[in-house]
């Protein structure tokens, strides 16, 4: 997944091509058109996306079996150097390791993320890490596909962890570190309250991630996304329950327009 809207080698190979004489323009089109999408029969993989989007395909891996990831992984890494899969399980995992066995893998330790490839490095472009901050230890596998998703698209995290609103000093004492970043990221399950809090501390975006942390009444999150979308504080929106990913790839097109 290479940050900023890199071109495809091949694209350049073409042009080139067509330039010189060597390739026709009916056989550039045709070459052209492969280079957007390509069938396989399971899936249609979008080779076009980190034109248009500035981040290659990701691999989200749930209900997909282990063969399916590995050739989906296979021709996207023919041309891109990095690739995140999601919500993958460590059979699917093993299955990618044996089927590309020279490519790096980077496996997440909580929630079913890796990154396949080499990942950007962070500190080229200058950005700002972003901030993500988690209500409580149970909200980890959350933030580190947030985590790991920045990293893949090239940007620096700062991890501000466990510093939930029962114990709301521990919060106000990193509030410089929440306010150092373009885009705060806060992930809380329970009553969700924590994003609130956060909102009130900084003049950033605020992007909430309601997690399915809690007993019966939190319903799955849905206690954690209703009082996240019902927040008083100005500037926090919402993503979908246990969305880190989500989360992440907008906080990364945010921070991208913040700069350095």
């Amino acid at each position: 997944m290479p940050s900023d809207s890199e071109k495809p080698a091949e694209l350049d190979v073409i042009l080139a091509q067509v330039r010189d004489g060597a390739l026709s323009v009916d056989e550039a089109a045709r070459r052209l058109q492969s280079l957007q999408a390509q069938p396989l029969g399971f899936a249609t993989v979008d080779h076009h996306r980190a034109q248009r989007c500035g981040a290659a395909e990701v691999i989200f891996a749930a209900g997909k079996t282990p063969e399916q990831v590995a050739a989906i992984a296979g021709v996207l890494l023919e041309r891109t150097p990095c690739v995140l899969v999601t919500r993958a399980s460590s059979e699917q995992l093993d299955r990618v390791e044996q089927a590309l066995p020279q490519t790096p893998i980077q496996r997440g330790q909580l929630g079913g993320t890796a990154i396949l490839g080499t990942a950007p490095d962070a500190s080229a472009k200058g950005y700002r890490p972003i901030p993500i901050v988690t209500a409580g230890t149970s909200d980890l596998d959350i933030a580190e596909e947030a985590a790991m998703t920045c990293k893949a698209m090239g940007h620096p995290v700062a991890a501000i962890n466990d510093v939930g609103v029962a114990g709301i000093h521990r919060v106000l004492h990193r509030a410089d570190e929440l306010r150092a970043g373009h885009v705060v990221i806060v992930i809380a399950g329970m009553e969700g309250a924590l994003p609130s809090v956060v909102g009130g501390l900084v003049d950033s975006p605020v992007i909430a991630v309601p997690t399915s942390v809690g007993y019966g009444a939190s319903f799955g999150g849905v206690a954690a996304l209703l009082g996240m979308l019902n927040s008083c504080s100005s500037g926090v929106t919402v993503v979908n329950i246990d969305n880190g990913f989500g989360a992440a790839f907008a906080a990364c097109r945010i921070n991208k327009l913040g700069g350095h």
